[in-house]
């Protein structure tokens, strides 16, 4: 009998090392393999997590009821679509997220409006619209200025509640500057004649002012001659008794006399 061949102990070396090698680049394709596996598993946990998320907020936060104060020029309705205009803007979460930290402005007639969130189903929108006196018609526009004369809007229509002034003088009109005309001191007049009326409860529809400044009030068919500012307060206060009962009639209403002792009054039916 022959002897058994020996291998070559290198041979036996080299198959050694592969043997550990693919021992190697098993347990590491099983442990990226592994890796993979619990990233995955927790990516499909947070992706479920956030759709969850998203179902319970947009069940759950639902705006439902919606109050808006101080708008005067828009109605509710309008300041409404003005701020929930967007796709989610009817989610509290969502909407206190766009509007945090933040004011709505740009919008004519409106200084700014600010949205809190009262609770997960109701929003309170607060209108701070800019301080008109009244307007004037100038090239088939309202313009409107403020206490001081400035112009602060322009537009094609007029506003309920905001009144005409007519017999005012002048040849331009800019935004954001001072109405040109030559008694600046007559828009001190008009914004204590529209404080007085607002006062009463009183809604005038336009206030003339004559080449020497005396002031007539316009209610419809109804012409209140009230003469210069002088005691206008005790004239508009005594007018707020006297108006009901001047309702359809058509005529001038002459106080330019009137005082507390006077009491001079005529009316002039037409």
């Amino acid at each position: 009998m022959g002897r058994a061949e020996k291998k070559p102990s290198y041979m036996r070396l080299i198959k050694n090392n592969t043997t550990k090698n693919e021992q190697k680049e098993q347990k590491v394709r099983f442990g990226r393999m592994q890796r993979i596996a619990v990233l995955s598993a927790i990516g499909c946990l947070i992706l479920a997590a956030v759709i969850a998320g998203y179902i319970y907020i947009m069940d759950n936060y639902t705006i439902t009821t919606v109050y808006v104060d101080g708008n005067t020029h828009y109605t509710d309705a309008e300041i409404i679509d003005m701020v929930m205009n967007g796709k989610y803007d009817h989610n509290s979460i969502l909407l206190s997220l766009k509007y945090r930290d933040k004011n709505i402005a740009d919008i004519p007639f409106i200084e700014t409006m600010d949205v809190d969130i009262e609770a997960k189903d109701t929003v309170r929108i607060t209108v701070y619209e800019k301080a008109v006196a009244g307007c004037v018609a100038y090239l088939g526009r309202y313009i409107y200025f403020d206490k001081d004369g400035i112009v602060v809007e322009t537009s094609e229509e007029a506003t309920p509640g905001i009144p005409q002034v007519t017999g005012l003088a002048f040849d331009y009109v800019m935004l954001h500057e001072t109405l040109p005309i030559e008694n600046q001191e007559v828009f001190k007049d008009i914004l204590n004649i529209t404080q007085l009326l607002d006062k009463y409860s009183m809604t005038v529809d336009k206030i003339y002012f004559s080449p020497d400044y005396q002031v007539t009030l316009i209610f419809d068919e109804v012409k209140v001659a009230m003469g210069d500012s002088n005691d206008i307060d005790e004239k508009i206060m005594k007018l707020q008794y006297m108006l009901p009962d001047l309702e359809g009639k058509s005529g001038t209403l002459n106080m330019r006399e009137y005082t507390e002792d006077t009491t001079m009054i005529s009316f002039e039916q037409n």
